[in-house]
């Protein structure tokens, strides 16, 4: 047991020394590296650890610093093992990649920070700041009737994302009830434009007209809209416009968290 012990010490002792001059760092470029971060086991090469001079992850490869090593004599390093992964990513690619609707901008920041990463570091911190603006921002759906814009329906909020959501829900009940039909209505950016409305007593889904073909009702799209609202957190502001008495017959709604 102490030998094996001993055998990993040295090991260990090895990665942090900059033995310079050995056959084996000829190839130092091509050299695999193993990390433990917090956990996680991050498989890399020397020059994508060491492609920022004076970092963190530098430092260690280059023997600046010291770091202890798991008992598989990888270096190990106390942080965010999830996180790592975007850190690792930026070295690999040179520019901050994230996935669609990435929301620890802050804890990223701070990893950059400790990675002694400056360049990331400003990027995410950017990169907050635009999202932080654009969430300040009213966005909205339009909802409209191609031959008869005075029936239609907007949906402000505050949230883009939430609209995106909004909008992708409506959307797939369309599809739903006007299966086989998907010429009658289109998609844009900020408007879902239907080819009919059709109008319904309130509690009516569907409307049969007289070619049989279906089309969605503007009650359900409504209904639908302040589902999917209340189920994500979201609360009915105000009716923008009061004076059809209902927020079933209003032309507008507003939600916010």
């Amino acid at each position: 047991m102490d030998k094996k012990e001993n055998r990993r010490e040295n090991e260990c002792e090895e990665k942090n020394s900059n033995s310079e001059g050995s056959e084996q760092d000829k190839d130092y470029k091509t050299t695999l590296i193993t990390l433990n971060v917090g956990g996680y086991l991050y498989i890399t090469q020397k020059q994508t650890l060491t492609k920022y001079p004076d970092s963190f992850l530098e430092g260690i490869i280059n023997g600046r610093i010291m770091c202890p090593c798991d008992a598989d004599g990888h270096y190990f390093i106390d942080r965010d093992g999830l996180l790592f992964r975007h850190i690792l990513n930026f070295l690999r690619n040179g520019e901050l990649l994230l996935p669609e609707g990435f929301r620890e901008n802050q804890l990223l920041a701070q990893e950059a920070e400790f990675f002694q990463l400056k360049v990331l570091s400003d990027a995410v911190k950017s990169r907050w700041e635009k999202e932080q603006l654009a969430s300040r921002e009213t966005t909205f759906l339009e909802i409209t009737d191609s031959h008869d814009r005075s029936q239609g329906l907007r949906i402000f909020c505050n949230a883009p994302d939430f609209i995106a959501k909004i909008k992708s829900r409506i959307v797939l009940v369309s599809k739903s009830r006007l299966d086989g039909f998907p010429e009658e209505f289109s998609v844009s950016s900020n408007i879902i434009q239907f080819k009919y409305f059709i109008k319904s007593e309130n509690g009516t889904r569907l409307v049969l007209k007289e070619d049989n073909t279906f089309v969605c009702t503007l009650e359900t799209l409504k209904f639908e809209a302040i589902m999917t609202a209340l189920k994500c957190g979201f609360r009915l502001l105000t009716s923008l416009d009061c004076s059809k008495g209902s927020i079933v017959h209003s032309d507008a709604l507003h939600f916010i968290k």
